[in-house]
């Protein structure tokens, strides 16, 4: 019994998602028949945020993003919107509104942090690219690290735009989270010696040299 009663909610849900998918709301966020019929495109996601009452550069976006399982900034196919909705378990944007706070709070969760920072390099890399370009990335990192305080962020990002100035790789990306989650801000417990990529052993160099930390040797 509970089973089937668990199945028969699931159609249910399913079915009300369905008509909201396929309401004139979906129409206002892009979805036209006679062009990107199964796309939300940029002007659409603008006109979800305003519905939303959110600013698109509000960290939110990015986590209901990657509850859709975006594959692209700023658009959405009408498949990622139905399973992202589901997800989350919403079927109308005023419940979906409602939920914002929660979602919000899913960025301190440190389970749900680490799959939402690996989710956004490939969200936010531009189309048929490798690695991210800088400016997007510094503006990915001050993004995700704006409410985990992690106080070398500012001579991060300054030390990139001045010593490195190039795309970032996947594993930089990757091997950042990994730097902030284990060294402590005064770099006491680094290993010099440890497999660090280059770029983060010439921010430690970085650091030392412009006095922004004391090592204790």
């Amino acid at each position: 019994m509970y089973f089937l009663a668990s199945l028969l909610n699931r159609i249910i849900f399913s079915l009300v998602i369905l008509r909201f998918l396929t309401s004139d709301f979906m129409m206002d966020l892009g979805l036209l028949p006679e062009r990107d019929a199964d796309m939300i495109m940029v002007e659409g996601t603008s006109q979800l945020c305003n519905d939303l009452l959110v600013d698109p550069q509000d960290v939110v976006m990015l986590v209901i993003s990657w509850h859709m399982k975006a594959a692209t900034m700023c658009e959405f196919t009408r498949q990622e919107f139905f399973d992202g909705l589901q997800s989350i378990g919403v079927d109308s944007i005023e419940k979906l509104r409602e939920k914002l706070p929660s979602l919000r709070a899913e960025i301190k969760d440190d389970h749900k942090f680490r799959e939402i920072y690996n989710f956004a390099f490939a969200w936010a890399r531009e189309k048929g690219q490798k690695s991210l370009a800088l400016e997007t990335a510094i503006g990915m990192w001050r993004l995700l690290f704006d409410g985990r305080h992690w106080p070398l962020i500012d001579h991060w990002c300054q030390f990139l735009q001045v010593k490195h100035n190039k795309a970032i790789s996947r594993d930089t990306w990757s091997q950042l989270l990994e730097f902030v989650k284990t060294i402590d801000p005064q770099l006491t417990n680094y290993d010099e010696e440890g497999a660090w990529p280059y770029l983060i052993d010439e921010f430690v160099e970085y650091l030392t040299e412009n006095g922004c930390v004391q090592r204790r040797k």
